[in-house]
């Protein structure tokens, strides 16, 4: 299993935030969850400027086996998303946590990211799921 950066917080349904610290968060989904998903052919990204809701769909990442929505783990707008996932949506596969993220929200309440998992926590959830 790949290490799981210290500085993420996760959603139970694999999605990950990195605060960025001007009040904007990265999102992406986990290395777990690529690793599900297999190799990734298509991203379907939100739009700069759209609203995400923490807990709705906000993006899509479809793999040769299945589609599968991105939920937004913070409500707030899109500023950024990665475009370089439309022709290269395996950097997903390759670097989740790095070059692979998928968008960055401006959030509207910092609060919300106490509701999301610390690394050792979704660690825990990961080893759960083994079982």
């Amino acid at each position: 299993m790949s290490e799981i950066p210290g500085d993420l917080k996760f959603m139970k349904s694999h999605e990950w935030a990195r605060v960025e610290g001007d009040g904007k968060v990265t999102v992406g989904i986990s290395d777990h969850a690529q690793g599900l998903l297999g190799d990734l052919v298509y991203v379907e990204l939100p739009n700069v400027g759209d609203r995400v809701e923490a807990g709705n769909a906000s993006a899509v990442v479809e793999s040769v086996k299945a589609a599968s929505d991105v939920y937004a783990p913070v409500s707030g707008t899109v500023t950024a998303v990665n475009a370089a996932l439309a022709d290269k949506p395996e950097t997903i596969n390759e670097d989740a946590y790095g070059e692979g993220w998928i968008y960055t929200v401006e959030i509207d309440e910092p609060d919300q990211l106490n509701e999301l998992l610390a690394p050792d926590d979704y660690a825990e959830l990961l080893e759960e799921d083994d079982h």
